[in-house]
C-alpha cells in the first residue's frame, strides 16, 4: 500500500543537522507568518499552519526526532521498530507493531501511529494506539539578585503542546482525522503560567512545574516543565562563592586616611558601617549575614572592597590644602620599591 512520505525538515525549511534552537526559530517565524489570526479566511495559510505544527511537534521532541531520522524514507521497507522504555500499549492492543494497518495516502497518520500519536480512525488495529506520557519541556527564567534573594511570584508565557480542544486529544472527530491537530491530539499554543520562586535560588537552579510540559498521547499524563534560573547581572553586587556578595565602594582619600562611618548598600537596604583609619585601596571589609539567603536557612556575608577616588577637579583652596599636605607629610609609598626592598 502506498503511503505518502512528508519530510518535516522540508516543511520547516531546516537542514537535517539543524540544532534544536534553529528548529524552534524557524517554526516560530513560519508559524507567525501563516497563523490563522494573521491570515483570516485563508485556507491555504491555515493548512500550512497545521503542517508546521505537525512538523514541529515531531522535530522539537528529541526522542521523536531521533526515531524520525532513523526511519527516514526506508519505512516502506518495513524496517524493524522497537518502542523505547516508557511506551505503553493501550488496553486490548496486540503489541505487534508489524501488524498495524494504515489509511492510504497520509504519511502523517502512519508516522503518528508509530510515534505515539496515532488515534481514532488511524490507530493500530485492536486498540487506541500507544499511550505515551508527554515530553518534558525546559525553559529559562531570568531573575534579578533581589528576586533570587527574597523570592518572587512570576507570570510568564510559554509555547508548548496541549490537548487539542476540538477532539479532546483523540485525534479524530466525527470519525475523521481532526482538522485542528491533524490527528496528533495536541496543538502548540502560548500558555500563561505562574511560578512561585522560593527565596535563595541561584544561577542554574532548576524549578519543576509538574504537568506543565507537552501533552500526553491517548490519555497519558502530560510531561513536566523545568525552569532553569538565570541571574541578571547587577550594577552593584557580584556573587563570591555560593552565598556571599561583594560590592566595590568608592571612598575619598581623607575618608580612607582618617576613618569614617558611611552608609553602604545591601540587598535589604543601606546599613551603617565603619571605615577604619588608614584603610588602603583594595581592602575588603565584611558585613556578616548580609549576603544571599540560603534555601535551607541562614545567609552568606557581604564584602566591601574599598576604592580610593581622587577628585577629578580641584578648587584653588583644595589645591592649596593638598600642597600643604605634600609639604608636611613624610610618607613615601615608593620607598620600598626605590630602596630595593631594604
Amino acid at each position: 500500500m502506498a503511503v505518502k512520505f512528508r519530510d518535516y525538515y522540508e516543511v520547516l525549511g531546516a537542514p537535517r543537522t539543524a540544532p534544536a534552537e534553529e528548529i524552534k526559530k524557524r517554526y516560530r517565524k513560519l508559524a507567525h507568518k501563516h497563523h490563522p489570526d494573521v491570515n483570516p479566511g485563508d485556507k491555504t495559510a491555515e493548512e500550512r499552519f497545521k503542517e508546521l505544527n505537525e512538523a514541529y511537534e515531531v522535530l522539537s521532541d528529541p526522542d521523536k526526532r531521533r526515531r524520525y531520522d532513523q526511519l527516514g524514507r526506508n519505512w516502506k521497507g518495513g524496517a524493524d521498530f522497537t518502542p523505547p522504555p516508557g511506551w505503553e500499549s493501550a488496553p486490548g492492543d496486540s503489541g505487534d507493531i508489524h501488524g498495524a494497518e494504515y489509511s492510504a495516502g497520509d504519511f502523517s497518520d502512519f508516522f503518528e501511529t508509530l510515534f505515539g500519536g496515532g488515534r481514532g480512525a488511524h490507530a493500530r488495529r485492536g486498540g487506541a494506539g500507544f499511550a505515551r506520557r508527554g515530553s518534558n519541556v525546559e525553559a529559562e527564567i531570568s531573575l534579578t539578585f533581589e528576586e533570587a534573594h527574597r523570592g518572587v511570584t512570576r507570570k510568564f508565557s510559554l509555547e508548548a503542546g496541549e490537548i487539542c480542544a476540538d477532539c479532546g486529544g483523540n485525534g479524530s472527530k466525527n470519525n475523521k482525522v481532526c482538522a485542528s491537530c491533524r490527528g496528533s491530539g495536541s496543538v502548540h499554543r502560548l500558555r500563561a503560567l505562574e511560578v512561585d520562586v522560593p527565596p535563595g535560588v541561584r544561577d542554574g537552579t532548576v524549578i519543576r512545574l509538574a504537568g506543565q510540559g507537552e501533552a500526553g498521547s491517548n490519555g497519558a499524563p502530560p510531561g513536566d516543565l523545568y525552569l532553569r534560573v538565570a541571574l541578571e547581572p547587577h550594577h552593584l553586587f557580584s556573587i563570591v562563592g555560593n552565598d556571599d556578595v561583594q560590592i566595590q565602594l568608592p571612598v575619598t582619600p581623607w575618608e580612607a586616611a582618617l576613618g569614617t562611618k558611611i552608609e553602604v548598600p545591601t540587598l535589604d537596604g543601606p546599613v551603617k558601617m565603619t571605615i577604619p583609619e588608614g584603610s588602603q585601596g583594595g581592602r575588603r571589609l565584611r558585613l556578616r549575614g548580609q549576603g544571599l539567603r540560603r534555601r535551607h536557612g541562614g545567609r552568606g556575608d557581604q564584602y566591601i572592597q574599598l576604592k580610593i577616588e581622587i577628585p577629578p577637579t580641584l578648587s584653588a583652596r583644595e589645591k592649596e590644602l593638598y600642597g600643604k599636605l605634600a609639604a608636611e607629610s613624610q610618607f613615601n609609598p615608593r620607598e620600598l620599591i626605590m630602596g630595593g626592598g631594604r
